[in-house]
C-alpha cells in the first residue's frame, strides 16, 4: 500500500547544508519549515513563466497583471459588443497565458453573458445551484443575511463530474462595499513547486471525486440516490495535463475529494491535505476586488478559486456561465 512520505523537499540542515553550498545557492532554495508541512523561501521555479508573460503583447486590449504568474485585467474591449473572431481568439490566448482574466465596467445582460460565454464552447447546466430565471445556463449566487456564502475553500468547480468545466465566466450583479473578493491560485505553480519525491509519488495516482460532502448535505436520501445515479463519483488523475498548454497541474481539492484510489483512508486523507495546502501560498495567488459589472473569466483546470465570505450580512449577487470541458487526463 502506498504511504505518504515525510516530504522535506530541499530542507536545510543548518550545519551541514551551510558548509556544502555557497550563499547564492542557499538564497535560491525552498525548504520545509521545521516539522511543519510548509515551505519557505523564494519561488524561483516561477522565473521562467514570469519571463514568458513579460514578453507578451496584445492587439485587441491592454493588460495590467495582478501577480507574477496569474491574473490580468484586460482593458479596451467591450464584451457587450459583437466581438470579432480575432478578438475572441486573443481573449482565449490571454486566458491560457494568465489563467484568469478580468474585465471592468461590463454591463452585460443575462442574454449577453450567455452569448459571450458561448463563444468559447457549449455551456453547462448545474444540477444543484438555482439558475437565472430566464437563462438556465447561468448559475446565480445570491447571498444575503438569509443566504450566506459557503464558497470560501480552495476548489476547482464541479470536479465531481466525469467531464468538469473547462472554464467559467462570472459577472458581478451586486457586490458589498467592502469584502467578497475572489482569490485565484495557479495550479501549475502549485505542482511545479512540489518536492521531486512527492511529484514522483503522485504522478500515477488517481483521486475519486464526489458531490456528497457539499451539495449532498442538502439532499434527502431519495434525492441522494437519484443524483448519485446521474453523477456517479468519477476518478481523475491527481496530476493532469492541460489540453491547451500541455503543462501539468495539480488537480485536488477538499470540497469534492473522496479518496486516493488504492490508498488506506488515513494515508489518503493526509496526502489530500498535503496537496491541498499548496494553494495556500500567496506567491501562487492573485486577489480580485469586485465592482458592479466586473467580470472574471478563469481556466477551471489551471486555477483554483476561493470566494472570501467576509461580507455577511451584506448582499452579493453573482452569475456564472461555465464552459463544458473534457475528461481530465495525464
Amino acid at each position: 500500500m502506498s504511504r505518504v512520505r515525510n516530504h522535506r523537499g530541499s530542507r536545510m540542515d543548518q550545519t551541514s547544508r551551510t558548509e556544502s553550498v555557497n550563499e547564492s545557492e542557499l538564497s535560491a532554495q525552498r525548504f520545509r519549515l521545521g516539522p511543519y508541512p510548509v515551505q519557505v523561501g523564494p519561488t524561483s521555479h516561477l522565473a521562467t513563466e514570469v519571463e514568458r508573460l513579460n514578453s507578451l503583447t496584445w492587439q485587441h486590449f491592454s493588460v495590467t497583471r495582478l501577480s507574477p504568474t496569474i491574473g490580468a485585467e484586460l482593458a479596451g474591449i467591450d464584451l457587450t459588443d459583437e466581438l470579432s473572431v480575432e478578438a475572441v481568439e486573443e481573449i482565449a490566448a490571454a486566458l491560457a497565458a494568465y489563467k484568469v482574466i478580468f474585465f471592468r465596467d461590463q454591463p452585460l445582460t443575462a442574454e449577453q453573458h450567455v452569448k459571450f460565454a458561448q463563444r468559447f464552447g457549449d455551456l453547462e447546466i448545474h444540477p444543484f445551484i438555482p439558475s437565472n430565471t430566464t437563462q438556465p445556463e447561468l448559475v446565480r449566487f445570491q447571498k444575503s443575511a438569509e443566504a450566506a456564502g459557503y464558497e470560501n475553500a480552495w476548489h476547482h468547480d464541479v470536479t465531481w463530474r466525469a467531464t468538469p468545466s473547462a472554464s467559467a465566466v462570472l459577472h458581478a450583479i451586486a457586490v458589498p462595499d467592502l469584502g467578497g473578493d475572489t482569490l485565484f491560485c495557479d495550479m501549475y505553480a502549485a505542482y511545479e513547486g512540489l518536492p521531486a519525491d512527492l511529484k514522483a509519488q503522485i504522478e500515477t495516482l488517481d483521486l475519486e471525486h464526489t458531490f456528497v460532502h457539499t451539495f449532498g448535505a442538502f439532499l434527502s436520501e431519495d434525492q441522494m440516490t437519484k443524483m448519485l445515479a446521474l453523477y456517479p463519483p468519477p476518478v481523475h488523475p491527481l496530476v493532469c495535463t492541460h489540453d491547451v498548454t500541455g503543462r501539468k497541474y495539480l488537480y485536488v481539492n477538499r470540497n469534492f475529494s473522496s479518496h486516493v484510489v488504492g490508498m488506506a483512508p488515513e494515508e489518503s486523507q493526509a496526502l489530500i491535505d498535503l496537496l491541498c495546502r499548496q494553494a495556500d501560498y500567496p506567491e501562487y495567488q492573485c486577489r480580485f476586488r469586485w465592482q458592479p459589472d466586473s467580470v472574471a473569466f478563469w481556466d477551471n483546470r489551471a486555477v483554483q478559486h476561493y470566494a472570501s465570505s467576509d461580507y455577511w450580512p451584506q448582499i452579493r449577487v453573482m452569475e456564472r456561465a461555465s464552459i463544458v470541458g473534457a475528461a481530465p487526463h495525464r
